[in-house]
């Protein structure tokens, strides 16, 4: 179902992002791949040596709309198309309140939701006018019930969560599908842990999540999967 279609994938570089990279190309995806390092031309090259043969990096701050906005021209300059977003890129911290710093707060609100937005604003009038499209944003399980120590983050994935709702009721009578995928705790590098800890082994893995994108991304046209959430066994959480 996905092969040839063009996917754009924020936050690339490593963990969930590099592995719904990973995993669409061997569904026969064409890759526009963004990271904010030069460490995404590496996935790309990885990608290239096991044979996805349309794949394309940029080196892009998903925060900055001209160079979205480039990014985006380029995609369609080089692939024609495109048919897929997936909004990955975010970044997190945990700690109180009055310890969080307001540099703190604006870069987290800059990658989580001003990234966002700029990114599906960049994708919209294409997939407008093609009438047809799917938007994935990679939110979290915490857009759904709060956690102390954790206010910034969890109100960035509050937003998320808002602002794709809003889209999916602006975006259906276009043909263009809207989700989120919201994990709970997932082994990668996130607020910079360390991935394969021994504390981690019964998380989800990033290849969980991907194949979460694989399955909404892939659904028949007539199809809409607003929401995905996913937790490790382990996790307890509230029930909402």
């Amino acid at each position: 179902m996905l092969k040839d279609q063009v996917a754009i994938v924020t936050g690339a570089s490593r963990g969930i992002g590099k592995e719904i990279a990973f995993q669409l190309a061997q569904h026969g995806a064409k890759l526009a791949l963004v990271g904010s390092s030069e460490t995404i031309h590496q996935t790309g090259k990885e990608l290239k040596e096991q044979g996805a043969p349309f794949v394309e990096t940029f080196q892009a701050d998903v925060a900055n709309e001209q160079q979205m906005s480039e990014l985006v021209a380029q995609t369609l300059k080089q692939f024609g198309q495109i048919d897929i977003l997936v909004n990955n890129a975010g970044i997190g911290f945990f700690k109180p309140i009055e310890e969080t710093t307001l540099e703190e707060w604006k870069k987290i609100f800059e990658v989580n939701v001003q990234g966002v937005f700029i990114g599906t604003k960049a994708v919209l009038p294409h997939m407008k006018e093609r009438r047809t499209g799917t938007i994935i944003t990679i939110s979290s399980d915490v857009g759904r019930y709060t956690i102390p120590n954790g206010a910034a983050y969890t109100a960035t994935k509050y937003a998320v969560q808002g602002f794709s709702g809003s889209l999916a009721q602006e975006a259906r009578e276009y043909g263009i599908r809207v989700g989120t995928i919201n994990p709970g705790m997932v082994d990668t590098y996130f607020a910079n842990s360390v991935q394969g800890a021994p504390e981690k082994q019964k998380w989800l893995q990033a290849r969980d999540v991907a194949n979460a994108v694989i399955y909404m991304a892939s659904a028949p046209k007539h199809m809409l999967i607003d929401e995905i959430v996913l937790h490790p066994f382990i996790q307890t959480y509230p029930v909402v």
